[in-house]
């Protein structure tokens, strides 16, 4: 199973490093994807979407 994520903020290979980070953290997580021009977040396995949503606030961004 996967969850695609639209990531504002992200500008840099730091950012997509913070995001990939947090939430391949997360319970669940088996695969993180960050496409850094279009903000796209394709994050893979059976993960809680609060706790993935809350991974991509923790590295300080917001997903819509």
């Amino acid at each position: 199973m996967s969850m695609i994520y639209e990531v504002t903020g992200m500008t840099c290979g730091h950012c997509q490093r913070a995001v990939e980070d947090e939430v391949g953290g997360v319970l669940g997580v088996t695969g993180v994807e960050v496409d850094l021009a279009t903000g796209r977040v394709e994050v893979h396995g059976d993960a809680d979407d609060t706790a993935v949503r809350g991974a991509i606030e923790e590295a300080g961004y917001a997903a819509v």
